[in-house]
């Protein structure tokens, strides 16, 4: 029987026989994380065009559905439609002041009921947008970022935007502009750390989700499935004019 020594060691003598692919480095931090911060968003008011066409082909490589408006006041059109589809006669989304606009208000013409989550965190509220959110066929946000490398949508939890909204309903929707784009995953991390340096900003123990398409899970033999730990369907609708 081989001994957890001897297994060990022959992981090592394996892994000694290559230098790998690159090897590891710290990437390093911004002395100044406002700044940088700001020297990014500059740098996306001129770029953004070409990086939310890489994002939405990014996006739709990890089978993310893709839409793109030009104002905000189309988005309630595409959301119903996608309702629509779904057969949902119910919404879940986020606080008004979480997503910037009232969701409520604007599917109010398609006949859609819509759950806002609350805008503040009590226990029993939480608990009952849970209940509403896994019910609901589908989830409403925005997104903070986009990361367009990988397709990435990128979420903070806290009051109004609970992770329950984009994670329990079979199909999430996040809605948002130019501003929430980014190129690159180093870009995030400069933008973490401004987020994190400003004493303003307090999340409270709130949660980061990084969303990559479609929940995916495989078992040993490799059959995939789809919407064990998430949505099944995950879309995007870009507003050019910009959404909050």
């Amino acid at each position: 029987m081989t001994t957890r020594v001897q297994f060990l060691e022959r992981v090592r003598r394996e892994m000694g026989k290559t230098r790998g692919l690159f090897p590891a480095t710290t990437a390093p931090r911004p002395a100044r994380p406002r700044e940088a911060a700001e020297a990014v968003r500059r740098q996306l008011a001129e770029r953004w065009p070409q990086a939310v066409e890489r994002f939405r082909a990014e996006f739709e490589r990890v089978a993310g559905v893709f839409h793109r408006v030009g104002r905000l006041d189309e988005v309630p059109a595409v959301l119903a439609r996608i309702a629509a589809e779904k057969g949902a006669r119910e919404v879940v989304g986020w606080d008004p002041a979480a997503l910037g606009w009232d969701l409520r208000a604007a599917l109010a013409p398609h006949d859609l009921v819509v759950l806002l989550a609350p805008p503040r965190d009590g226990e029993a509220d939480r608990r009952r947008h849970r209940e509403e959110a896994a019910r609901a066929p589908l989830g409403v946000t925005g997104a903070d970022w986009a990361l367009a490398e990988t397709g990435t949508l990128i979420l903070f939890s806290g009051p109004g935007r609970p992770r329950s909204t984009s994670l329990l309903p079979d199909t999430h929707v996040a809605v948002f502009g130019p501003a929430a784009l980014l190129e690159t995953l180093e870009q995030v991390g400069v933008m973490l750390e401004a987020h994190h340096a400003d004493p303003a900003r307090v999340d409270g123990g709130g949660a980061i989700t990084f969303i990559t398409g479609p929940s995916r899970t495989a078992d040993i033999e490799l059959t995939l499935t789809r919407g064990v730990h998430g949505p099944k369907e995950v879309h995007a609708i870009f507003v050019d004019a910009g959404a909050a």
